[in-house]
């Protein structure tokens, strides 16, 4: 059955159950559960009491993991909030719709909808008291299909008594709150709403060994329990409302975070830090017949991602889960077979352009950085205008850190692999240890698989996903082989990041493609060769600076200047920061970050900000932020220049 069929059919059979549903709202709505979602912002369960951690304060927490069941392997799709929010509210995968670069608002096709559409088509009440950072466009109309009401709502503004999901997102564990903001707005925003005896001191827990273990640094990091804190109190209110309001034996409770901690090396980063997350579902003793997972109190290492929410819910609200959806359903009478395997996925953020992808199995993860040329701090205005960061930086610079900790600021390996059961801060790098060989190979060929079956379409350069936007989506796009012959162009980007001889002599060669998908991974992959390595082809890489796709240009630009300094790069890294696309200027700047020589650009990069001021004027409301970040990555780029100019000064 073809898509415009599927969607006539779906809409037939939507208006019969519309009128189904109303039948069930007479006196019947406790046949089916009332359903309470409460989302936290940026957080690990690394930082939870019922997870095992004794210094965190966290008592309504961990009261729903007594009364409930309490996943330890549950992990978001992707690692920053509009990504993460777009596969939780659509049920499809970013790589499959283009929506994997964060807050990019690209157009998806009309018939996926927010999964709770499906159940007011049944005659649920739906609300959202919190984001709505969907990644997508036409963003009011999808909101507006799936929310019954939308804003500071709950199921108290019901006219009736139907059966009701409701969302409340507690924002109070956000980055904003752990890292990003000042700390004197941290005072104001979470300190002043805890009591003296509610308050985690800077010496009542262990830091990360990732981190430097100072005074400085741990007035920063008890940021992190304190706002955890503060969510729980407000958690706590929340279940006391349900509570009084007489409606908990008939309510399942969801709770779980939006992905990792705010953390350094933790949110919008590519291991296991960025995309595990609290996970506990709290069933009552009326729908117990529900849960597979035994008595409250339980736990169970069952693999979920945030793939798997709309399916379940829909399955249990008594709606169709439309054929687009791929996920699990978790409980009820339709539970679907547990997986062996998760993929999980990472593209740019902010202003901070990247490539990742990730398997876990659960007690392994494992990660492929497509851009290795790149730290795991790759610099994101989000993170350098913390003060964490800042003091981060400063030690660095002062040579105080060990060398875990410098670790994060040098160019990454190609792959990750890590124990998290018993390197829960992925300190051990096992990706080139013989006895993981096995392991390894079976995590990258599960990951190949799934790029080439599901076709990721997050491997094109968002300047293209922007250009096929104007007049179709990436879902579709990515559909025919002719446009995007998905195996030829991972084959090109399967060899980025590795380093070395043969990789580069390949590399090299697919600069002549005739593919421009291709062109553009061969000089991404060039980027992380070092100058030993690409001086034998420096004729042959001097002319594809003459390539006339701007993503591969751009790129090979900026690998001839790093490596060569010639007069003709310098003119093209210029060109490149002139050019008519904010993405193209984006991605240029986001490459000199990491060249060492950036003096010459320093009038240009100048020149680029002040246009971005004019562009931001000019833009419409939902592409004012794609220049945003062009401006905050020349912000960047002048406080690089700032530093090292005063580095130079007091050597």
């Amino acid at each position: 059955m073809n898509k415009v069929c599927c969607s006539a059919f779906r809409r037939r059979v939507s208006l019969g159950l519309v009128c189904f549903a109303g039948l069930l709202w007479n006196g019947q709505a406790a046949e089916r559960p009332n359903i309470l979602w409460i989302t936290m912002e940026d957080t690990s369960p690394h930082f939870i009491g019922c997870y095992g951690d004794k210094n965190a304060r966290t008592p309504n927490i961990d009261r729903l993991a007594r009364e409930g069941v309490r996943f330890t392997r549950a992990f978001a799709t992707g690692a920053v909030c509009s990504s993460s929010r777009s596969t939780i509210f659509t049920g499809e995968r970013t790589y499959e719709m283009g929506t994997g670069n964060h807050r990019s608002a690209y157009p998806i096709p009309d018939y996926i909808k927010g999964f709770p559409y499906y159940m007011k088509e049944v005659g649920y009440f739906t609300s959202n008291c919190g984001k709505k950072d969907y990644a997508i466009a036409d963003r009011e109309r999808k909101k507006h299909e799936a929310w019954t009401l939308d804003g500071v709502v709950g199921w108290w503004d019901r006219e009736d008594d139907r059966p009701f999901f409701c969302v409340f997102n507690q924002n109070d564990s956000h980055q904003s709150r752990t890292m990003s903001k000042p700390f004197d707005w941290y005072e104001e925003a979470v300190l002043k709403n805890l009591g003296p005896e509610q308050i985690v001191r800077d010496d009542q827990f262990e830091m990360p060994p990732f981190l430097k273990d100072s005074p400085e640094m741990r007035k920063q990091f008890a940021r992190v329990y304190n706002s955890i804190q503060l969510t729980d109190k407000k958690i706590g209110e929340l279940l006391k409302r349900l509570e009084d309001d007489g409606l908990r034996d008939d309510t399942i409770i969801f709770l779980y975070a939006d992905h990792g901690e705010g953390i350094p090396r933790g949110k919008q980063n590519g291991i296991n830090l960025a995309y595990q997350v609290p996970f506990i579902i709290s069933v009552p003793e009326k729908w117990k017949h529900l849960s597979p997972w035994g008595k409250p109190g339980s736990t169970t290492d069952e693999l979920v991602s945030f793939e798997d929410l709309g399916p379940t819910l829909i399955s249990l609200a008594g709606g169709t889960i439309p054929e687009h959806m791929n996920g699990r359903i978790l409980m009820g009478e339709n539970r679907s077979k547990p997986t062996d395997h998760l993929i999980l996925s990472a593209n740019r953020s902010g202003n901070g352009i990247d490539v990742m992808r990730a398997v876990t199995h659960g007690d392994y993860f494992y990660t492929r950085n497509f851009m290795a040329h790149m730290p795991e701090e790759r610099f994101k205005t989000y993170s350098e205008i913390s003060e964490i960061m800042q003091q981060m930086r400063d030690d660095l610079g002062d040579g105080e850190l060990n060398e875990l900790q410098k670790s994060l600021f040098i160019p990454r390996p190609p792959e990750f692999l890590f124990n998290i059961k018993a390197d829960p801060w992925e300190t051990k790098n096992l990706a080139s240890d013989p006895a993981h060989k096995e392991r390894l190979q079976k995590m990258r060929q599960q990951l190949k698989k799934e790029i080439i079956s599901k076709r990721d379409v997050m491997l094109l350069p968002e300047y293209e996903i922007d250009l096929i936007s104007k007049e179709g989506t990436a879902y579709e796009f990515r559909l025919d082989d002719k446009n995007y012959p998905i195996r030829e162009i991972y084959a090109a980007a399967s060899l980025s990041g590795f380093r070395g001889v043969a990789v580069t002599k390949k590399q090299v060669s697919l600069l002549k493609s005739p593919n421009r998908f291709v062109r553009y991974w061969a000089a991404m992959g060039l980027f992380a060769q070092s100058k030993q390595e690409l001086a034998p082809y420096e004729a042959e890489i001097a002319a594809a600076m003459n390539d006339t796709y701007p993503p591969a240009g751009a790129t090979v630009a900026a690998v001839m200047w790093k490596n060569f300094e010639t007069n003709e790069a310098e003119q093209k890294v210029k060109e490149y920061l002139q050019f008519d696309h904010w993405l193209i200027n984006l991605r240029m700047v986001n490459y000199l970050f990491y060249i060492d020589n950036r003096a010459l650009f320093v009038d240009a990069i100048d020149e680029l900000r002040e246009r971005t001021i004019e562009g931001v004027a000019k833009a419409e409301k939902e592409f004012k932020q794609r220049v945003k970040n062009v401006r905050n990555a020349c912000d960047i780029f002048s406080d690089i220049r700032e530093r090292e100019a005063a580095a130079s000064a007091n050597p």
